[in-house]
């Protein structure tokens, strides 16, 4: 059985293409098969019968599906295939917040040699869909699991090079995005939490960086100078064997991100807020309330955000 095109000529010279279901049926008089008419499908520029025969191809495919189709006949070959769902979700959103265009923007500002932006938007969707390290996104994930329109000449250390484009270019990057995605979804500001977790490594030796313990980055990651960033502090997943970073984010009361920061391992809570409160400086935030757990607390700090356009908060976690 298959689907078969009927064409007819009108009077004024217009063709219309009707659909129909038919089978070839053997006639052994004429001694050959002939097409048999099973069902009427309809005018194929009609949309009801285009749409009924996607509920029909719909409940084909769920008894039998296209792998089973292919392999079954001779002619075909399958050379391909890739779950494609999830990442055509995320590439949508990539686009719909002008992630692309912002990145593009600040890419075509220096010469790398290679489509910044394409291998950003793999190494967040391999993060999102399969997570798993840059050189098994590289080998496997891009070649074998995934298909990423652009990504096909990306090389290892591109991805490398990427993320440390990224770290040259975050500060930039983080606010315009804020801004679109506030303007896009018309985001409240007027609150602000804020607070902080660590990542452990599976490491044994801290970073150690030069005499005054600093360490220094490349330069397509821009030449930052950093505070030697794993070190053993106080752990809040529990690994407190293990060097680590401390990881803060500032989110809108709806859980909207609107700015992060990595601290060194040792980094105690309540020394990050005047940091928090200098970056914020600048993104045209309302006058808002700042809200942090106990470990933010200190007098120094209430009075940093009191000079500013924070008002700061009570404890978050408190009960009542």
């Amino acid at each position: 059985m298959y689907l078969r095109e009927s064409k007819q000529r009108r009077a004024d010279g217009s063709v219309v293409t009707y659909l129909q279901l038919a089978e070839n049926v053997w006639d052994a008089a004429k001694g050959r098969s002939q097409a048999s008419i099973v069902h009427n499908c309809g005018r194929s520029d009609d949309p009801e019968v285009v749409e009924r025969l996607r509920r029909l191809a719909r409940s084909i495919l769920r008894r039998c599906s296209p792998e089973e189709i292919v392999g079954a006949g001779g002619n075909w070959r399958l050379i391909c295939a890739w779950p494609y769902g999830d990442l055509y979700v995320l590439e949508a959103i990539w686009k719909q917040l002008g992630i692309d265009a912002i990145v593009r923007q600040q890419a075509g500002m220096r010469n790398l040699g290679f489509d910044v932006e394409r291998a950003l938007f793999a190494l967040v969707a391999n993060r999102a869909c399969a997570p798993a390290s840059k050189l098994y996104c590289h080998e496997q994930w891009l070649k074998e699991d995934a298909h990423i329109e652009g990504t096909q000449g990306l090389k290892l250390h591109q991805l490398y090079r990427a993320m440390d484009f990224l770290e040259a270019s975050k500060d930039v990057i983080e606010q315009a995005i804020f801004h679109r995605v506030a303007d896009l979804l018309n985001l409240d500001v007027e609150v602000i939490f804020y607070d902080t977790t660590s990542l452990h490594f599976e490491s044994d030796e801290e970073d150690e960086g030069d005499k005054d313990g600093n360490v220094r980055g490349s330069q397509v990651a821009g030449k930052k100078t950093y505070a030697a960033p794993r070190k053993r502090g106080h752990s809040k997943n529990g690994r407190g064997d293990a060097p680590q970073i401390v990881v803060g984010m500032a989110v809108t009361r709806d859980g909207f991100p609107v700015r992060h920061w990595v601290f060194p391992g040792n980094t105690v809570d309540v020394t990050t807020i005047a940091r928090v409160k200098d970056d914020l400086r600048g993104w045209q935030l309302t006058r808002c309330l700042f809200v942090g757990d106990a470990g933010m607390v200190s007098q120094a700090n209430l009075q940093t955000l009191s000079r500013g356009r924070q008002v700061p908060a009570g404890d978050a976690d408190a009960p009542g």
